[in-house]
């Protein structure tokens, strides 16, 4: 479904990226995991369009995402659950929904839609109405992911999804993951906390210093010395 190929993004003289290739196979959950630094939200922010790659493809389904603006690759397929959720605090939970919800023209389809993601978010059913200000960090992740499913993706990218979050709403992020991964869906997760990534991931692929380290599927992963030699940059 998505193949990166030789990915080069500079920040003025700062390489954070340096030639980097991955693949995510349709219904696959991939982690992408490493220190604080090694380029993995500046991987996710190329994708969708957010910083301009000085080199490499990004190719979506047989087609180049390279140079399209967000919206157009929102509207192939690809969602956004960012760093940080990045909710609207002065809108409602329902219109940061609708939001979601802008490349869409089947508005009788959205509002069936956003029904479905109240069932399945209960207490953005109960806050409907309400300020998405006064969510929790854990409801605004909730929302934040929800949002993004609105846009009926393909890919669905999730960025640090349990930043900041309390250990009890950090495992209600991974059964949200979890679920996805049940229902097919592709998903693409930056994650902080590695071992229970590696755990849910299908594949892993460790990037420091804007490079990959290591990758491999969770049966070579797990337990493996070299995740460890991979992520901290130490002799295995």
């Amino acid at each position: 479904m998505l193949e990166i190929r030789n990915l080069k993004v500079n920040y003025g003289r700062i390489a954070a990226l340096q030639g980097v290739s991955l693949q995510v196979n349709e219904g696959e959950i991939i982690a992408m995991i490493g220190p604080n630094g090694a380029g993995k939200s500046t991987m996710l922010s190329a994708i969708v369009g957010q910083v301009k790659p000085a080199a490499g493809e990004i190719v979506f389904k047989g087609r180049s995402l390279v140079g399209l603006a967000p919206e157009e690759i929102v509207g192939l397929g690809v969602a956004l659950v960012p760093e940080g959720r990045r909710i609207f605090t002065t809108l409602t939970v329902e219109q940061n929904l609708w939001v979601g919800a802008t490349v869409r023209r089947d508005r009788t389809e959205v509002r069936r839609d956003i029904e479905e993601m109240l069932e399945r978010f209960p207490i953005l059913k109960k806050r409907y109405r309400g300020s998405a200000g006064k969510l929790s960090g854990g409801e605004q992740q909730q929302l934040a992911f929800a949002r993004a499913l609105i846009s009926r993706p393909s890919l669905v990218l999730c960025d640090e999804p349990s930043l900041g979050l309390s250990p009890m709403m950090t495992q209600a992020v991974f059964s949200i993951l979890e679920r996805l991964h049940q229902e097919g869906r592709t998903v693409l997760l930056v994650e902080q906390f590695a071992a229970q990534a590696v755990k849910m991931a299908d594949r892993t692929y460790v990037i420091r210093t804007g490079k990959i380290a290591l990758e491999g599927s969770k049966q070579q992963m797990l337990g493996s010395a070299e995740l460890k030699a991979a992520y901290f940059g130490v002799a295995a």
